[in-house]
């Protein structure tokens, strides 16, 4: 199951839509899934996140916890609603693609992608952009 959380005043339309999109790309990639939980928040709710369970002192645009045995894939999608606004801003993007981004971003990560190295970084921008042409494509 896919559900979706809201910390924040933000709150996402049609939530079947990104379920289904969520679960297509798995599904792309030859696996199934457990629960699959996003949440939305602020800068400050993930920024508590990241302090208390990752040791880092920064703002992000998202957390992922992975909870993925074998290939079931599962965990927890924290996501700043205000990075996304600032990020989509900043990229000069709209927010419901900056949006997409992320949330694609998310469940690629449980997929077993990285994007630590230059190459990586490469590699998983491109899958990005082929999640977010996924959700464009209509069942």
């Amino acid at each position: 199951m896919i559900d979706f959380h809201f910390e924040t005043d933000f709150e996402l339309e049609d939530t079947s839509k990104y379920s289904d999109w969520v679960t297509r790309i798995i599904t792309a990639h030859k696996r199934k899934h457990s629960q699959i939980d996003y949440i939305f928040c602020d800068d400050e709710y993930l920024l508590d996140i990241n302090q208390k369970y990752l040791d880092h002192d920064t703002y992000t645009d998202i957390i992922t916890f992975d909870y993925t045995e074998d290939k079931v894939i599962g965990g927890d999608i924290f996501i700043s609603v205000d990075r996304l606004k600032e990020n989509a801003s900043k990229f000069k993007v709209a927010f419901k693609d900056e949006l997409l981004r992320v949330m694609s971003h998310g469940v690629l990560h449980l997929l077993g992608y990285k994007d630590k190295s230059e190459d990586d970084s490469d590699v998983m921008r491109k899958k990005e952009n082929e999640c977010i042409n996924m959700f464009h494509v209509e069942q």
